[in-house]
C-alpha cells in the first residue's frame, strides 16, 4: 500500500514540475513578471529554472536518478521561495487573489514533504548523515 502511495506521490510531483517547466517556456513573459526585482536577469532565471524543472521531472521517472532528482527539485523549490514572498509582499502587482498567495506557502511546504517522501531524497541524506556521525 505504501509503495502505491509513493507512486501516486511521484506522479503528482512529476506532473507539477512537468507542467511548471513547460509554463516557463509557454508563458515566459508572464513568468518573468513574477521574479523579484532584486534577482538579476529575470528572463534567464525563468528559462533556467524551467529547464531544471523539466530535467528534474524526467529524472524522477527512472529509479537510478530518482533520489538525486528529488533532492534537486527539493532545493529548487526552496530556491524559488523568494518569488512567493515577493508576490505576497506586492499583491497589487499580480492578478491573483490574496488568499491564494497566502495559501501558496503552506502548499509549498506540503510539496517539499511530498518530493522528499516520494522520491526518497531525504532518506539518502539521512543515511549519509548517520554514516558520517559513526
Amino acid at each position: 500500500m505504501a509503495e502505491r502511495a509513493k507512486i501516486w506521490g511521484l506522479a503528482v510531483v512529476f506532473l507539477w514540475f512537468l507542467v511548471g517547466g513547460i509554463a516557463h517556456f509557454a508563458a515566459t513573459a508572464t513568468e518573468t513578471t513574477l521574479v523579484p526585482p532584486y534577482i538579476p536577469w529575470p528572463r534567464a532565471a525563468v528559462l533556467f529554472t524551467g529547464v531544471l524543472e523539466l530535467l528534474g521531472a524526467i529524472a524522477l521517472l527512472f529509479r537510478p536518478t530518482r533520489r538525486a532528482a528529488g533532492a534537486g527539485l527539493f532545493m529548487l523549490t526552496i530556491a524559488v521561495t523568494p518569488v512567493h514572498i515577493y508576490m505576497l509582499q506586492r499583491p497589487d502587482l499580480f492578478n491573483v487573489p490574496y488568499w491564494a498567495l497566502i495559501l501558496r506557502l503552506p502548499l509549498q511546504a506540503g510539496l517539499l514533504a511530498l518530493i522528499a517522501w516520494s522520491s526518497g531524497a531525504l532518506h539518502g541524506a539521512a543515511a549519509h548523515l548517520r554514516g558520517a556521525m559513526d
